[in-house]
């Protein structure tokens, strides 16, 4: 580079390095309304009890929306890295209100196959734009610390539960199921509208500066470049197979504690149902919150190593869970431990993809492997099934263990063979 390039670098870097926090903020806000639709859970009983739904039709919009969700995630990283993050997220708020909107017509076609449609399906859609658009911009503007930036960009989708899913029981009752999905239609579009607005990649030749010791002069982070790798040559990759079905093990996992906590803490454990719930609220504040610690120690002591430590404490909570949380406070515990497991697997993988096959084709490469969030929850289908037809929760929660058991062998493997840290 000479001495021309380098000073051009550098001024574009100062230009652009104090407002990078920005970026984080606009991921922040795409990741809060698209975790709004993950609360799903307060729109069941109103859909049971005053509509007269079957508890498989008031969930059935969620599942499809999940599925939805996970399968967008390919063609959205792809057309992200096309146009960029901006054009994509503002589609995505556009959908919102177009989904939501839609959804809030259900007075009138009051039919379990228009939330399919119109949550399930635009809903689903409009998450994975804008989901598909924040890791990879992250990435791009703190390469620096990657770790963090993602973590923190992608906090929004753990804690939107914890912030959104009490207030969305008092809007129903304000307003009933379909009003609320009105007033949803407005609010996660415009929230969604802004991060989208702020959100962008950074300039060509961006750089992050440090500032030296005493001088207070700043200098440009010199980074190992990884080469970058086309999505045609990631699929053809063992490795890519073997990040695949790490984050489907993994997440199997945390989707079967998702489904069964709550049930546990109320049929195993006596529990009152406002009680149990706690215990599921625990687990969100955790996957929310725990983001951005995943990614402050991943960036110092090495992100597969922050999952391999954190996977092995996931597999001994599942499989002792049934004999360890025998009352309340041993199941908080377990489940503040088993929420940091899904924690880590949202904010870490997407790093895990750039350190290995690099960043200018980050959003397609990772779509790719979140594709397995859907079979993911294929687990905790089974683990429910197990459930149902032994009417002991000991085989799903082993079950998990197991699954989680395979995630942390395949992260070892990936130590061995992406020789990342």
């Amino acid at each position: 580079m000479s001495k021309y390039d380098a000073r051009t670098v550098a001024e574009t870097s100062l230009q652009h390095d104090d407002r990078r926090w920005m970026v984080l903020l606009g991921g922040f806000l795409l990741s809060l309304m698209g975790g709004m639709s993950y609360a799903w859970g307060s729109f069941v009983v109103p859909l049971i009890q005053d509509w007269g739904w079957t508890a498989t039709q008031a969930n059935l919009p969620f599942t499809i929306m999940i599925i939805v969700f996970a399968i967008t995630m390919i063609p959205a990283g792809l057309i992200q890295d096309k146009i960029g993050p901006r054009k994509v997220a503002t589609m995505g708020a556009a959908l919102f209100l177009i989904g939501y909107g839609m959804a809030g017509f259900l007075r009138w076609i009051p039919s379990p196959l228009w939330l399919v449609f119109t949550y399930g399906l635009i809903v689903g859609v409009a998450c994975g734009l804008s989901y598909a658009c924040i890791a990879p911009t992250a990435r791009k503007w703190y390469p620096d610390r990657p770790g963090f930036a993602v973590s923190t960009a992608v906090m929004g989708f753990g804690l939107a539960a914890v912030v959104f899913a009490p207030l969305k029981r008092t809007m129903i009752d304000l307003w009933g199921v379909d009003g609320t999905f009105f007033v949803l239609s407005i609010f996660v579009a415009t929230v969604a509208m802004i991060g989208a607005r702020i959100i962008k990649n950074p300039p060509e030749g961006y750089k992050p500066l440090q500032r030296k010791n005493d001088s207070g002069h700043q200098s440009v982070i010199e980074i190992v470049p990884v080469p970058d790798i086309t999505p045609g040559q990631f699929v053809r990759t063992p490795m890519f197979y073997i990040l695949w079905l790490a984050l489907a093990m993994v997440i199997g996992g945390g989707l079967t504690a998702i489904g069964l906590i709550t049930a546990y803490g109320e049929i195993k454990l006596g529990l009152e149902p406002a009680v149990a719930a706690t215990a599921i609220s625990a687990y969100a504040l955790v996957n929310g919150l725990g983001r951005p610690f995943a990614g402050y120690f991943a960036d110092r002591i090495g992100t597969l190593r922050v999952m391999t430590t954190v996977y092995t404490i996931q597999a001994v909570v599942f499989l002792s869970l049934p004999w360890v949380a025998v009352n309340f406070p041993l199941l908080i515990v377990c489940t503040l431990l088993l929420g940091l497991g899904y924690a880590t697997t949202f904010a870490l993988f997407p790093v895990v993809v750039a350190a290995g096959f690099g960043t200018r084709y980050l959003g397609i490469n990772y779509g790719l492997v979140f594709s397995a969030f859907g079979f993911g929850a294929i687990t905790s289908l089974i683990g429910s099934r197990l459930l149902d037809s032994t009417g002991s929760f000991t085989p799903a929660f082993l079950l998990a263990g197991v699954t989680t058991v395979i995630g942390l062998v395949l992260i070892l493997v990936l130590r061995i063979k992406l020789n990342v840290r």
